[in-house]
Formats: structure tokens, C-alpha cells, sequence
């Protein structure tokens, strides 16, 4: 999988190109991340999900947006479906005698004639308890839906936003790290415009290699929400490409964004069976705290290119 970076500057001009994909497109997402952060921008409005988020259009707020026919399509021309397949997501300590809180539909899309292949997926959450340790309903919500096996190569990485009440991204990294972003408060729609004291838009890329980073305990709307910026710090890390989010089936903010977008990430491949290419963690569904809940982690079966290591 190697000699490979020539391939995506070409595949990304196709992008442009395409008749499925317009505006901005998939971005570069170098293996060794960017000039001062693992992260890069894309849709800047609704300050993480707190306020309110304007959906791409293929005129303005498109960053890292595609506008493919429908998700069964690819973003780029020259794709075939080769796998679609439907994982379920697992509550983090049982809820309540239901065995799954959403599903992820996992796709690949694969040009032959490239030996490349576009890793795509959708998280859908249901009003089902993901922890039965705390009573009542405890809805999980994703904050990042990260992917790994692509160590050793850049990739091109983006979203379509599948629905009208789904949630699109607002940056990816080249980082196995969430960094949790919190509003000033999320009483009211003023509070919930602000970032909080010392959340970054684009976090730093110093030190901090775990899964999550922030502050590990719930807030109520109206306390002022604060951090150390020690903890809006996220490590390059190459094998894995992590998508910020905000999709849940009823948020603490008083919204609901129970579908997330499509998220892509294109990659070397080859035109081995596409059933061995599952990998156990290969997706990771993460809660950062962003209201009123704690860190989670959810790690599931997903596809990753052919001779991966994951994590």
C-alpha cells in the first residue's frame, strides 16, 4: 500500500470532477497530520453541535462536504459498492434487555483500476439505554466516530450529510484522540453559541495520545463550562482518522440528531475478498462528555484495507 500519495492528489481532482460530488469535496488528510494540529476544520457553524449547525450546501458551508446521488453512491467517480454491511452498536453495560442502541451501516466502495477503495460509514442511534447502570434512559451520544488501518499512507477523508436532522462534521483529524469541546453553558441559545473557557476549534498536537480527553464528569446547563488546555491536545497518529460529531437521539441541549452523516475516507486497496478485511475495533463510536454524561468508548467490527493492524 505504499506509493500511493500520487494516486489520491489525482483521485482528488476526480473528485472535483465527479457529477456525484460537488463543492469542496474530500480533503487531503496527510499521515503525519497538520502544520500545528492532527485536526483540520470543515463545517464551523453550530459551535460542535451546541448551537445551532447550518448543513453544507454545495454553495457555502462545504468544507470536506460531498453531495453524492444518495449514500448508496460514492462520493467519487470510478467507485463500486463492494460491501455493505450492518453493525450493530452494543450498550457500553447493558440496557434494560435490548442488545443494541443503533446500528452503523459499514461501506466500501472500491475503483479497481486505482487500487483504491473508499471507506464509508453512518451511525443511526435508537431511544434505547445504553447504561443500565444509571437509571432510567441514558441515550449515548457520539461525539467522534473514528476508523483505523491507515497507517503508512495520506488518505482523502469527508461526509455527506444523510439527512435533514442528522449531524454533520466539524473537523477531522489523523488522531486516535476525541477532544471533547463543550459550550459556555447550553441553558440558552446565547450560552450554547460560546465555546467554553479554553475549548479549541482545532486542538493542539503536543502530548495526549489516550482514546478521550477533556473533563470526565457530567455539567448541568447552567454551569459555566471550563478546561485546562492541556486536555485540547490530540497526538498525530496515522493509523487512525477521526471524524468530530454530534449525533444522538435526544441530546441534553434539548436537540435531536439521531443519524450522523456518512463519513468516507479513501485509501489504498486491493481487489482481494472484501469479507477479510474486517478488523475488531476497526470503528470506534466515541461520547466526550459534552452535557450531561462522561466518557465512552464503543469499539466494533469494521472493514479496514487489506493487511491492516488494528488498533
Amino acid at each position: 500500500m505504499k506509493n500511493t500519495k500520487i494516486k489520491l492528489v489525482v483521485l482528488s481532482a476526480l473528485t472535483v470532477l465527479s457529477a456525484q460530488a460537488a463543492a469542496t469535496g474530500l480533503v487531503t488528510i496527510p499521515e503525519t497530520g497538520f502544520t500545528s494540529s492532527a485536526y483540520t476544520s470543515c463545517n464551523t457553524t453550530g459551535n460542535f453541535g451546541s448551537g445551532n449547525t447550518v448543513p453544507p450546501t454545495t454553495g457555502a458551508n462545504n468544507t470536506c462536504a460531498v453531495f453524492p446521488v444518495s449514500e448508496f453512491f460514492a462520493p467519487v467517480a470510478g467507485y463500486t459498492l463492494i460491501a455493505n454491511t450492518i453493525r450493530f452498536i452494543p450498550p457500553t453495560t447493558g440496557a434494560g434487555g435490548s442488545d443494541y442502541i443503533g446500528y452503523v451501516y459499514d461501506r466500501v466502495w472500491r475503483n479497481s483500476t486505482q487500487d483504491m477503495c473508499i471507506f464509508g460509514a453512518v451511525a443511526r442511534f435508537l431511544n434505547v439505554d445504553h447504561d443500565s447502570s444509571d437509571p432510567g434512559v441514558q441515550n449515548f451520544e457520539m461525539n467522534d466516530l473514528a476508523r483505523a488501518g491507515f497507517a503508512g499512507d495520506d488518505v482523502n477523508a469527508g461526509y455527506y450529510l444523510t439527512a435533514t436532522d442528522g449531524s454533520p462534521v466539524y473537523r477531522i483529524g489523523r488522531t486516535f484522540t476525541s477532544v471533547q469541546h463543550r459550550a459556555f453553558k447550553y441553558d440558552t441559545p446565547a450560552n450554547k453559541a460560546i465555546p467554553g473557557t479554553n475549548y479549541l476549534a482545532i486542538p493542539t498536537k503536543n502530548s495526549v495520545t489516550a482514546a478521550i480527553t477533556g473533563e470526565n464528569t457530567p455539567i448541568d446547563p447552567d454551569v459555566a463550562a471550563s478546561t485546562t488546555l492541556a486536555t485540547q491536545d490530540a497526538v498525530v497518529n496515522g493509523n487512525w482518522v477521526d471524524f468530530t460529531m454530534d449525533a444522538v437521539f435526544a441530546d441534553d441541549d434539548g436537540s435531536t440528531n439521531p443519524i450522523s452523516s456518512m463519513v468516507y475516507v479513501e485509501a489504498p486497496c486491493d481487489g482481494t475478498a472484501v469479507s477479510g478485511w474486517a478488523k475488531t475495533g476497526a470503528i470506534s463510536l466515541r461520547q466526550t462528555a459534552q452535557e450531561e454524561t462522561t466518557f465512552k468508548s464503543i469499539e466494533i467490527l469494521g472493514y479496514a484495507p487489506p493487511g491492516a493492524t488494528v488498533p
